[in-house]
């Protein structure tokens, strides 16, 4: 008998990419040679964010060397850097005249840094050309090498992304080569090695977690000083990916985020379209309404041994 899913409820509709913001953004994305998180990962507010000239540019090729179980982006082995990317990045953000630009990747494990080099290469070039424009990385874990992390803030982000994507409970089938502990440290750390920086992280709901799990969860991001967190529904890429356990409500998504603001977060974006970089802009202006370009003075701390005692790391 085959497995029945869910089906996608009526407030999970989106509309169909279309307008002159979204052709003119494909076309300079296709000319550029640059890979979008938007398109790659097969998100659903393709459509929304490109209509309104915003798009999340995605480094160091388009094969990652992991195999999340949630992920559209192609596993396998990548090929040789593109030393020219950075550059090419700048030029499409000051093309596009962004105010905040949200920069991923995919996870490059066999390189020594993990491709850290490339995202400090991306925002200073992007720097140069746009002094105007704040930015956002949303990194992998680097293996918790946080020397590669130390180098990411050296080129001075104004936000810090890590997702912990779900509960712990899930991690060996939704992030089977991750580390929950890790995700949690690498956030304490950017913290402790930037104070300056606001720290951002992302889950997904719908895989079979619990909300009491969920809970669990923020308490562990704000523990480990995070600022902004983001919650929304996983919905299935492909028939070979993880399917849908259930579909949360735009209600329970509400109570989500009751709780969270109540934790002390500066920030909270909750509902069922809600992904990582979507809206991006306004969720700095609601952490930090005064946030702009920052100026030139060092604020990287040296790098600590450890965690700093973070509560719910062990």
């Amino acid at each position: 008998m085959a497995l029945r899913h869910p089906e996608r409820p009526p407030w999970l509709k989106v509309r169909f990419p279309a307008g002159g913001n979204y052709e003119r953004i494909r076309v300079l994305m296709r000319e550029q040679e640059l890979n979008t998180v938007c398109e790659e990962a097969r998100c659903p507010n393709i459509g929304d964010c490109w209509s309104r000239g915003t798009a999340t540019f995605m480094i160091l090729g388009d094969t990652c060397t992991r195999s999340c179980g949630f992920c559209a982006v192609k596993t396998g082995r990548p090929g040789t850097l593109d030393r020219e990317e950075p550059r090419r990045v700048a030029l499409a953000i000051q093309r596009l005249g962004l105010r905040h630009a949200v920069i991923t990747s995919v996870n490059r494990d066999e390189r020594a840094d993990g491709g850290a080099g490339i995202f400090a290469e991306t925002i200073e070039w992007s720097r140069r050309l746009s002094p105007d424009t704040t930015f956002e990385v949303l990194i992998p874990d680097f293996k918790g090498d946080w020397a590669a992390l130390r180098t990411v803030l050296g080129a001075r982000p104004e936000i810090l992304n890590h997702n912990t994507e779900t509960v712990p409970r899930l991690y060996s089938v939704v992030r089977p080569q991750a580390r929950y502990e890790r995700s949690l440290e690498l956030l304490w750390t950017a913290r402790e090695l930037d104070p300056g920086t606001l720290t951002k992280s992302g889950l997904m709901v719908g895989l079979g977690e619990t909300s009491a799990e969920l809970l669990t969860v923020f308490r562990d991001l704000r523990d480990s000083a995070v600022d902004i967190l983001t919650v929304g529904q996983y919905l299935q890429p492909t028939p070979g990916h993880l399917p849908v356990a259930r579909y949360w409500t735009p209600e329970e998504f509400e109570e989500l985020k009751t709780a969270a603001i109540a934790m002390g977060f500066k920030h909270v974006e909750c509902g069922p379209l809600v992904r990582s970089s979507y809206h991006a802009e306004e969720q700095v202006a609601g952490a930090h309404p005064g946030l702009s370009p920052r100026a030139d003075e060092p604020r990287i701390m040296p790098l600590a041994g450890g965690h700093g005692g973070s509560p719910g790391i062990p």
